[in-house]
């Protein structure tokens, strides 16, 4: 789960990627053993270093034995909850990469895939990917589960992916229990940005797989939001600088390029348009992609000419408006007012201000209540993602301390917004994007595949800009290897049943 928004704020739009080498995240390093215990290392900065890490560090790794009973089926497993530690090229502990693996009992190590997972933000856990989708134990998070108060009940999956790979959910640094391991500003910053945030989950990954003799195994990636930006790099980073390679990729509701969210770009009005539209058709009847097709055609045609023409053509404006209008049911005073550009918060607003209700953003099929509806400002909520995040802690606090059985210090993050605050975008005239990384990581292996999904109802990464951006990779970039998929739902379309048994049938047909 991700947050483009913020990204914006800090001027991420007119910033690019940053150009950091993260060699020292890159590198294997295991220290050496120190030569006092950390309790008479007290003497210097490695002995105060080491005992901070000491103090701070994870808890050992859990491994329990689980039973699943499924309607049609039971799975037996072991969960591993532990950490991986990273250190710098002297030896220094600098995080401990907190991780959940699910292994399915009597399966070939060797040649059973292995799949790692994690969500976006930055400063997002991977809970929501492991108990909304994958995972062996799901959290209801349809309609009637959005309230803070709804109960936190893990129930069996029936759609998880342990039939057919091993899962490994991994907690980037600053989320999760995942934590520094020393207080030094150099390393956080290091951690909490573009390039030395993949680098550190892709030696977590490789980390992992030494560790549980996996490294054979065939491997694959998967990133929501921003592990659109993440998921290409640390598959880039794992084939040139940690000796892994990867089979397949698959990004969920990924932001891929930070230009279609914001600024001049009028990308931004054509990428949203087909989603508000299903929107409003959903209003009256059950809608799929396939109902959307003349409002991408007409986006991605007359729409585009008429916004490049601009506002000062008074007849191109008004005529898109008002399509915009009949298209999305936003009234036509409105839509004239706002040329017919709509940003996702007005579309979200107006949608039915006249009932005091707001969109989520998330999902826009789903409504809430504006608690300030006479307001000229956004004063309001996503009722689409926020009342998730109450539940969602509880379930996953709940399940390391009783079921698996791993209790760490300290509080877990779901979706840490002090990490948000101190990403850096990097510092250039480009903004960020992960367009460069898919295209040399698909480049350097022709057998990597690459399935991109989507929500219908998704106002926070529209399914239409992923189209725009994979319709311009090269030809080596083949149907057969690139496919993009839109579910009804919203970002996070799992929650919906029928998209996350149609999910599952397609993560399971790409591992085959």
């Amino acid at each position: 789960m991700a947050d483009p928004r913020p990204a914006r704020v800090a001027g991420v739009v007119s910033c690019a990627v940053l150009l950091w080498s993260a060699v020292a995240l890159a590198q294997d390093v295991t220290p050496s053993p120190p030569a006092a215990s950390p309790k008479t290392a007290t003497a210097g900065a490695r002995g105060d270093s080491s005992t901070a890490a000491e103090q701070l560090r994870l808890p050992p790794d859990v491994t329990t034995q689980h039973e699943l009973t499924l309607p049609d089926r039971k799975l037996s497993f072991a969960a591993t909850a532990g950490s991986v530690r990273l250190y710098d090229d002297k030896g220094e502990p600098q995080a401990d990469i907190a991780f959940t693996a699910y292994r399915l009992n009597g399966a070939d190590p060797q040649t059973r895939p292995v799949t790692f997972l994690f969500n976006g933000g930055p400063g997002s856990a991977s809970a929501w990917l492991q108990f909304g989708s994958a995972g062996p134990w799901r959290l209801d998070m349809g309609k009637d589960a959005l309230t803070p108060s709804a109960p936190a009940e893990l129930l069996p999956n029936a759609q998880t992916w342990l039939d057919f790979t091993d899962l490994v959910f991994i907690d980037p640094v600053g989320t999760g229990y995942s934590r520094f391991l020393t207080s030094t500003e150099a390393v956080r910053n290091r951690f909490f940005s573009v390039d030395g945030d993949a680098a550190s989950v892709a030696l977590a990954i490789r980390r992992w797989l030494e560790k549980a003799g996996r490294l054979t195994s065939p491997k694959f990636v998967v990133g929501e939001s921003y592990g659109g930006i993440r998921g290409p790099r640390v598959v880039r980073n794992l084939q040139t600088e940690q000796g892994v390679g990867v089979k397949g990729l698959i990004l969920v509701s990924p932001v891929l390029d930070f230009r279609d969210f914001g600024g001049s770009s009028l990308l931004q009005y054509v990428a949203r348009l087909p989603t508000m539209a299903a929107v409003a058709r959903e209003q009256k009847n059950p809608v799929t992609r396939a109902d959307m097709v003349d409002v991408e055609q007409y986006a991605s045609t007359d729409f585009l000419l008429d916004l490049v023409k601009g506002e000062a053509d008074v007849e191109a404006t008004t005529r898109l408006a008002d399509r915009v209008a009949a298209l999305t049911g936003i009234d036509q005073a409105v839509s004239r007012r706002l040329a017919g550009r709509f940003d996702q918060a007005e579309f979200r607003r107006e949608f039915d201000r006249r009932n005091g209700r707001v969109l989520g953003r998330y999902d826009a099929s789903v409504s809430g209540i504006d608690p300030y509806p006479g307001s000229s400002w956004f004063l309001f909520d996503d009722p689409s993602g926020d009342p998730l995040a109450a539940p969602l802690t509880s379930a996953a606090v709940d399940l390391y301390a009783r079921r698996l059985n791993w209790r760490p210090n300290g509080s877990y993050n779901l979706s840490n917004r002090s990490v948000l605050r101190a990403w850096n975008y990097g510092r250039g005239i480009n903004p960020v994007e992960s367009v460069s990384q898919l295209r040399r990581i698909l480049a350097m292996d022709p057998k990597l595949t690459l399935l991109v999904t989507h929500g219908l109802f998704d106002l926070a990464t529209p399914y239409f800009s992923s189209k725009i951006v994979l319709d311009q990779l090269p030809a080596y970039a083949s149907p057969d290897r690139v496919k993009l998929v839109v579910y009804p739902g919203g970002h996070m379309f799992y929650s919906r049943d029928s998209s996350r048994q149609a999910f599952r049938e397609e993560a399971q047909a790409l591992m085959k």
